[in-house]
């Protein structure tokens, strides 16, 4: 099995979504023995904008990119190929101002590419990604019921465009309406991991 975890907090060893989809990795490694694990913090390292000089990079054709640009889509597709050898792919998504974090739209932007995780046919879009896992930790400090979440429905939407249909929801919620709240949301994710 081959994992790769997707961390885009910017709260380091203090993350509660790291946290939780350090647990559900865990969890995964312990019953696939072997199991390949890769990890991505767009927290530390975050991957680069989808920009004017990127857009141009990507719209160019390959055998006429200049070196600045080639080396600027070699980025994106190494992002594309790590979530193409992925079986499972774990992102830690907290909720920052009731969407995700940038550096996680970022990497959306980047393995979200026409004809390569993606394809448009006759009857709509249809996604590449296809036959794998996705479990999304998510750490939020309200708490929303489902259909009032801001964040989770346009994540899924993401998901199940590029063909990561298959995608399961850990929520912590509740974590900055006071210690109890905290616990209570914090144990809520880990029975939730427990359960996988």
């Amino acid at each position: 099995m081959n994992i790769l975890q997707i961390n885009s907090s910017q709260r380091g060893a203090d993350s509660e979504s790291t946290r939780v989809a350090s647990q559900v990795v865990a969890k995964l490694v312990a019953s696939n023995p072997g199991a390949q694990v890769t990890v991505r913090d767009l927290g530390a390292q975050p991957h680069p904008e989808l920009d004017g000089p990127a857009l141009g990079a990507l719209f160019t054709p390959a055998d006429k990119r200049s070196a600045e640009q080639a080396a600027r889509v070699a980025l994106d597709d190494a992002l594309i190929a790590q979530a193409q050898a992925a079986d499972v792919i774990v992102i830690g998504a907290p909720m920052y101002n009731f969407g995700m974090p940038t550096q996680l739209k970022s990497w959306f932007d980047a393995i979200a590419r026409a004809g390569v995780t993606f394809r448009y046919t006759e009857t709509g879009p249809e996604g590449l990604l296809k036959n794998k896992k996705v479990y999304v930790a998510t750490a939020r400090g309200g708490i929303y019921p489902a259909d009032a979440d801001p964040q989770v429905p346009h994540i899924r939407m993401l998901l199940n465009f590029l063909g990561l249909t298959d995608n399961t929801f850990i929520y912590s919620s509740g974590l900055a309406m006071g210690p109890d709240a905290a616990a209570k949301g914090q144990a809520e994710a880990d029975a939730a991991v427990a359960a996988i």
